[in-house]
């Protein structure tokens, strides 16, 4: 599978991908709200070795895309649509971008053609997602799409030695079809 937006090519991971996954993963800022204090080789090929195996999955129903800059093919991060176990209707979203490269809308980006995908392709009725209350920039990229918070759950995460809430957002098939702002509707 494959999506192309403006800026980026959104492509199914392949094994080599790794060191390029390892590489913004190291870095501490991106670190700050993941449980993880590093990120080892065994760690990057695991991580890329998953989405390898999800490419396998008969039905499929779970795509995490690499995605590289149009311009010269740099892996920046990844994006992903996973339906929900148990039924076809249902779905989440996650994304994550190497620090170098935040503050450009390339996560936006990403997540708007994964989100038409999944209401287009996928028939889906709902996708939702979820992210650190502290993780102001991952907050306005779910509301920049027009995702709705639908509730925080207080002290759920617990790593680095701190409880931490989480924001629970959703958006419905027909309020990204009505959204006059969404361009891909």
């Amino acid at each position: 599978m494959q999506l192309e937006t403006p800026r980026l090519l959104m492509r199914e991971f392949v094994e080599s991908d790794w060191p390029a996954v390892l590489a913004y993963q190291r870095d501490p800022r991106y670190l700050r709200y993941y449980p993880w204090y590093d990120r080892t080789e065994a760690d990057a090929r695991a991580f890329v070795g998953r989405f390898l195996e999800w490419q396998e999955e008969m039905p499929r129903r779970r795509f995490q895309l690499a995605l590289a800059l149009k311009s010269d093919n740099t892996l920046i991060g990844n994006c992903g649509i996973r339906r929900k176990c148990g039924n076809e209707w249902e779905a989440d979203l996650g994304y994550e971008l190497s620090s170098q490269h935040w503050g450009n809308g390339y996560a936006t980006e990403a997540a708007a053609a994964l989100v038409a995908f999944g209401y287009r392709q996928l028939g889906l009725e709902r996708i939702s997602s979820w992210c650190i209350a502290d993780n102001s920039a991952s907050s306005r990229v779910l509301e920049r799409l027009g995702f709705r918070q639908e509730g925080r759950l207080r002290r759920n995460e617990f790593f680095k030695g701190r409880w931490w809430d989480t924001l629970l957002y959703a958006l419905l098939r027909d309020e990204w079809e009505n959204d006059a702002a969404n361009p891909d509707r």
